[in-house]
């Protein structure tokens, strides 16, 4: 079986049909299809910042509803659910300001506590962390063995979570937090040196996402997920003897999450990253996969963006 593995949509429509249609799927009783039986995989972050996220989230549902998609959970849907689940002081993602802007454009078209917006959240409560399909592996952003394992104790057979898993993941602090932190927003490593730098959002981070996938990023600057202008800014120090990086298994690895820009490439023979920053003025990016044990540049498919 052949499989499209589609990055970060957060709300762009227009790019997202765009991008299926480039894939070669058309609309057929109501959702969007395959002719030779290919199957979409969504990374991810399907919400916030776009101007057509319902839209989004529809296309995708009624694919999965069709059984001509497929789609993890990101760090965007499960904020969404916190941010929606009342707590003994307020709720468990808290309605800061800064939380609040990230959220701010879904919450404007849907409607907070609307109808539509408890439906979307309960639908992002089915949304799997993990696909394990045997030849390949997608996760939102860290595939981290032990992680991967645990969820998949608590989890339904359908590949979501557990509502007493899910529920305590959302508690900061425990253990089910730390794990789909991991698994949905990456490793993260705390700078040395008091250092700091400014994301894709202006907000200013001392702890730096790093490539776990690079094996040879020896280095905090070097293994640092940062736009290239901030990366002379990373302290270019070794990393702590107990940080290992790289794949070991063998299994092709797709990941979205991470911001990048340039023209879309592999990370090496068994990963790739799918997020070009179609959330703003990137492509929207996709891998034909068809079954290979290495992945190569000649996969990619992108729409969209300048």
């Amino acid at each position: 079986m052949g499989y499209d593995v589609i990055g970060d949509v957060h709300g762009q429509d227009e790019k997202l049909v765009a991008l299926l249609r480039e894939l070669g799927y058309r609309i057929k009783d109501g959702a969007y299809r395959h002719p030779e039986g290919r199957t979409a995989l969504f990374l991810g972050d399907l919400i916030d910042r776009g101007p057509g996220q319902v839209a989004c989230v529809d296309i995708v549902r009624r694919m999965i509803d069709a059984g001509s998609a497929r789609s993890v959970m990101g760090n965007h849907e499960l904020n969404a659910i916190a941010y929606a689940t009342p707590c003994e002081d307020g709720y468990l993602r808290p309605h800061n300001q800064k939380n609040e802007a990230q959220h701010i454009e879904f919450l404007r078209q849907v409607g907070w506590e609307s109808p539509l917006h408890r439906d979307l959240v309960s639908w992002f409560k089915t949304l799997p962390p993990c696909l394990d399909l045997a030849d390949l592996r997608v996760c939102h952003a860290w595939w981290n063995e032990d992680y991967v394992g645990q969820i998949a104790a608590r989890s339904n057979p359908d590949g979501s979570l557990q509502d007493s898993f899910l529920l305590e993941s959302l508690r900061n602090g425990s253990d089910a937090y730390r794990i789909m932190e991991g698994v949905t927003k990456g490793m993260e490593l705390e700078l040395p040196c008091g250092a700091s730098f400014a994301d894709h959002a202006g907000v200013v981070r001392k702890e730096v996402r790093v490539r776990w996938w690079d094996a040879e990023a020896s280095t905090y600057r070097k293994a640092a997920v940062v736009p290239e202008a901030h990366r002379e800014g990373i302290p270019d120090i070794p990393l702590p003897d107990e940080v290992s990086l790289g794949i070991e298994s063998g299994v092709p690895t797709f990941l979205g999450h991470y911001w990048l820009t340039g023209t879309p490439g592999i990370q090496n023979r068994q990963t790739a990253v799918l997020d070009y920053s179609a959330a703003k003025d990137g492509p929207l990016v996709a891998y034909r996969w068809d079954g290979e044990s290495e992945l190569h540049d000649n996969g990619f498919v992108a729409v969209g963006g300048r």
